[in-house]
């Protein structure tokens, strides 16, 4: 380097030729353009794109969403009940995947029977899980239980899973007087503070920057505690989430956005809703961590869900995109075979039933068996 800059020295010191001028001047203009582009380039680096490595190049060309890389979707069990990567196995007591087991068989049985009360009009309004109970049960399984949630209305088996227990859910959608919220709040429109669970509002998406706020709150405070805000592919497409994005990234505050991309904002489906590569995409463009996962895969939203927490408690904020299916109507007001076919709607119900997935798990594991699965609901009909 010595060397080098010595060279630099005695050209640029030397007397030159008038003829030889223009070698100086070039030279000059070589040294000043490299340091100009450095300069400009740690500065873009730092002030502009969040310490990112640049460089310049003279290859004109507008990118096309078509050539970046899909976000896979992460799995851990097939269809047959099988780990299908051992590497990938959560390696639980026998007692933590049976309740979740039973957490999500009793939000399944719990959904009809309220169904049915609404349909013979002792409900005034109702809104079914089938076919997300994994997604719910496996993310909640993974947080701690002072995780602060910020939940939409379909998210049943997540409070269930922090031990909700089904007299205070029927309070809750009966509004009686045993009700926390005094028969405030719509039906669905559960919350406790006891599970660190905030009360649910109607309007799409505006939990989510709520939680923005108070995860930034706790990041100030320095207590370690994390958010996990839930919303579905309907919300992704308000105003408020992306903002709500972009403040935690910018902020770099510790909260986990969990996106149920189910298939249908009500009845618009998510080939009109967006044409980028799902939600998990949007993440990276926010300077948020992202994961694609297969939402009815319980032990796949279980180890996504600890993995995202890790980071998100560095205060990196992750958004988590969980692919399922809303096997039910959107709710009591709704009759879903207006735009969606019955033929999709029964291969999701028998090919991809998230509850009977684990189910052949556990069997095989010698954790379940059918025996008790008769005396399990029983218990869950009759309790």
């Amino acid at each position: 380097q010595r060397t080098v800059s010595g060279v630099t020295n005695v050209i640029m010191n030397a007397r030159i030729p008038k003829g030889l001028c223009k070698v100086r001047q070039l030279w000059n203009l070589l040294k000043y353009s490299t340091k100009a582009e450095r300069f400009q380039l740690n500065e873009i680096s730092e002030k502009y794109l969040s310490n990112r490595t640049v460089k310049f190049t003279d290859k004109l060309e507008v990118l096309s969403p078509d050539v970046l890389p899909t976000f896979p979707i992460y799995r851990v069990l097939d269809f047959d009940g099988n780990i299908i990567n051992q590497a990938n196995d959560p390696k639980l007591e026998k007692e933590r995947y049976v309740k979740m087991y039973k957490d999500m068989t009793l939000l399944h049985t719990m959904d009809s029977i309220l169904l049915n009360s609404q349909r013979q009009g002792l409900l005034a309004f109702y809104m079914t899980n089938y076919g997300e109970e994994a997604l719910h049960v496996g993310c909640s399984a993974g947080l701690k239980n002072d995780d602060l949630i910020y939940a939409q209305y379909r998210e049943v088996g997540v409070i269930i899973q922090r031990g909700y227990t089904i007299l205070e859910f029927m309070n809750t959608a009966f509004g009686n007087c045993h009700d926390l919220a005094k028969g405030r709040q719509m039906p669905m429109h559960y919350g406790s503070k006891k599970h660190n669970f905030v009360y649910i509002s109607s309007p799409l998406a505006t939990q989510v920057p709520q939680s923005v706020g108070t995860a930034y709150a706790f990041k100030r405070a320095k207590n370690g505690r994390i958010v996990c805000c839930f919303f579905g592919d309907g919300a992704s497409s308000e105003g408020d989430t992306s903002a709500s994005f972009n403040f935690a990234g910018a902020l770099a505050c510790p909260v986990m956005f969990v996106c149920r991309n189910n298939g249908y904002a009500i009845s618009t489906p998510t080939a009109q809703q967006y044409r980028s590569d799902g939600i998990a995409a949007r993440g990276p463009g926010f300077g948020l961590h992202a994961i694609r996962v297969d939402g009815n895969d319980l032990l796949a939203m279980y180890n996504a869900t600890k993995a995202a927490r890790a980071v998100v408690a560095q205060n990196k904020p992750v958004l988590l995109e969980a692919l399922s299916y809303r096997i039910g109507d959107h709710s009591t007001s709704d009759d879903s075979t207006a735009y969606r076919s019955a033929g999709d709607l029964e291969k999701w119900k028998t090919l991809l039933d998230p509850i009977a997935r684990f189910k052949k798990y556990l069997i095989k594991q010698n954790f379940w068996s059918e025996n008790e699965e008769t005396e399990w609901i029983k218990k869950v009909l009759y309790c």
